[in-house]
């Protein structure tokens, strides 16, 4: 048994592989120049794969081999001249069948075909509440999707600036659900948006518990997103994007930034916060990153984890840097690489 990293740069994706996670080899990159942005390995064991160039646009690769790829002809697009574009896909998952994917600018596409074509979630994406969103400074974007193992029907879109959309009745209506998130942009007609959230992961037993990366801070939630508490105890900042959960042990990892000012590393050290007890605390899990004159930072979607034991947690900043732990941040690896821009970091089992 292996390990496979999708690591998706502005200038091309990169695939990182090892036996043992201890040595790794890293080949790359493919559609170079292109920025790759979102990937998912389908539930037929094909590989989806988002790209998307400054000039031509985004579009979603799929591939069976990892050789040979062919790009998706009815792929997700926005129809008419006026309103939203498609610029960039966000986010791929698939849940119930069917597979989803979040956009920018923000939106919801579902495929029910296997990734051959594509229909738009109409009640998010023509929502009553789109006239007042606004993007945040990565732009409108749809980058988080969560679901309800047990419920079909149930379903949470994080979008950046907005806040968090859930669904009860299959996509049909959607809500906002952003109470006691400090609001970031206030609208003048909807009260209930303006906020941003970052990053969302749930707990792998009880989907409703739900974790928040926010631009105003850390919140958890215990019933699905209807009301939201803080939950800092222990953090160096607030501030920062990612935020994952390993599945077999419910921890949960983080990576604090200064502020949204100083988007910088805590105190120019590289560091990971992790929290053992469903986020009541946190606690630093950094031992062997980069302790001084560190100054990449780790955006939404470049930090994954792994479904072996121990769990893995692997990330990769605005630096080009590559870091992974096989022991739930226990100790960490800096990988041989230095790439552009990370975008992205998935992580599947071979």
């Amino acid at each position: 048994m292996g390990l496979r990293l999708l690591v998706g740069t502005v200038k091309g994706g990169f695939w990182v592989t090892s036996r043992d996670r201890v040595s790794w080899n890293v080949e790359g990159p493919f559609f170079a120049g292109w920025k790759v942005t979102a990937g998912l390995r389908m539930e037929d064991g094909r590989f989806l794969i988002g790209v998307a160039s400054d000039i031509y646009g985004p579009a979603l690769q799929v591939s069976s081999d990892l050789e040979n790829w062919k790009q998706i002809e009815d792929g997700p697009a926005y129809s008419g001249a006026e309103g939203p574009k498609l610029r960039q896909i966000w986010k791929l998952a698939e849940r119930h069948g069917s597979i989803y994917a979040g956009v920018q600018d923000a939106g919801l596409f579902v495929s029910r075909d296997g990734a051959d074509t594509w229909e738009p979630v109409s009640g998010l994406n023509d929502h009553e509440t789109r006239p007042g969103w606004v993007p945040g400074a990565g732009g409108l974007c749809a980058h988080a999707l969560l679901f309800d193992e047990r419920n079909a029907d149930k379903m949470w879109v994080g979008i950046s600036a907005v806040g968090v959309f859930r669904t009860d009745d299959g996509g049909a209506t959607w809500s906002p659900k952003n109470e006691g998130v400090r609001t970031v942009l206030e609208d003048k007609t909807h009260k209930d948006i303006g906020r941003c959230v970052h990053g969302l992961t749930q707990d792998p037993e009880n989907p409703d518990l739900i974790y928040r990366q926010d631009h105003s801070g850390m919140y958890r939630t215990t019933n699905g997103g209807d009301t939201w508490e803080r939950n800092e105890s222990g953090l160096p900042a607030a501030f920062g994007f990612p935020i994952v959960s390993d599945r077999a042990s419910a921890s949960l990892f983080v990576a604090p930034q200064q502020s949204d000012q100083f988007r910088i590393p805590v105190d120019n050290r590289l560091q990971i916060y992790r929290s053992t007890d469903g986020g009541d605390t946190w606690h630093g899990a950094s031992k062997g990153l980069p302790e001084s004159n560190s100054f990449g930072t780790v955006l939404r979607g470049a930090m994954a984890v792994d479904d072996m034991e121990p769990g893995g947690v692997y990330f990769g900043t605005t630096s080009g840097t590559l870091h992974a732990s096989a022991d739930l941040g226990e100790s960490w690896t800096n990988l041989p690489a230095s790439l552009p821009r990370v975008l992205h970091v998935s992580a599947w089992v071979d």
